[in-house]
């Protein structure tokens, strides 16, 4: 008769905390506590396809399950999205924004470094939105690459999903539909591109971003939404 294999509870919470610092969630520390959820949006958005393991990467199958997680548990009470992100996989950005911006509990998103690209959409979904003074946001029009089909319907679909991130951004920020356009589609402020990148205050200005501030401020914002007192 053989054995069971007995548990081994170290080794179990060695895996648990090396997930839990991979995805850059919070998890108690010598006592500490607490009833927001932090969450890390960094690298690259991978999406279905696995980027070169050299990429710094934020994989959208890991956070569904922890962004349903949040709704669930009644233990916390909001959320903080930090994001510093190049952007990436278009359809799994969208994904993560759709989740975001259905919740039902309060959430806060704070741009540092960079929320480039798809990473609009994703600052955009929470109920409020800081952005650091240093922080730049690029928006420019989606992309493809490997094998494109010149034909009318290749094109046509592109079309139809830049307007499905124009649709989420206007819908989720304060941004006017026609300026998101006129910037995306800008071709004097890239020299090798098309697009805009916009500093700090400029992304609250165009209205894509709510404020500019900080870690101290973006948390005091998320406690107002939570004691109801915004």
């Amino acid at each position: 008769m053989n054995k069971k294999e007995e548990k081994n509870p170290a080794a179990e919470n060695t895996a648990a905390g090396n997930i839990l610092d991979e995805l850059g969630l919070i998890k108690s520390v010598s006592g500490f506590e607490s009833d927001i959820q932090y969450i890390n949006i960094i690298g690259s958005i991978e999406g279905h396809m696995v980027l070169p393991p050299e990429n710094k990467t934020t994989k959208y199958e890991h956070l569904i399950p922890q962004l349903i997680a949040v709704e669930e548990n009644p233990d916390i009470k909001g959320m903080l999205v930090i994001l510093n992100t190049v952007g990436g996989d278009v359809e799994a950005g969208l994904a993560l924004s759709e989740l975001i911006a259905t919740m039902s509990k309060p959430t806060v998103s704070l741009v540092l470094g960079g929320g480039h690209s798809i990473g609009i959409p994703l600052a955009t979904s929470t109920d409020y939105s800081f952005i650091a003074q240093t922080a730049t946001m690029t928006l420019h029009p989606i992309r493809t690459n490997g094998l494109v089909i010149t034909a009318e319907t290749t094109f046509d679909y592109m079309r139809k999903t830049q307007e499905r991130v124009v649709d989420f951004i206007d819908r989720c920020s304060k941004a006017d539909r026609d300026v998101i356009n006129r910037l995306m589609n800008r071709t004097d402020d890239m020299p090798n591109d098309v697009g805009t990148i916009l500093f700090g205050k400029e992304a609250v200005d165009a209205g894509l971003i709510d404020e500019v501030g900080g870690l101290s401020q973006a948390l005091g914002k998320l406690r107002s939404l939570i004691s109801g007192n915004d």
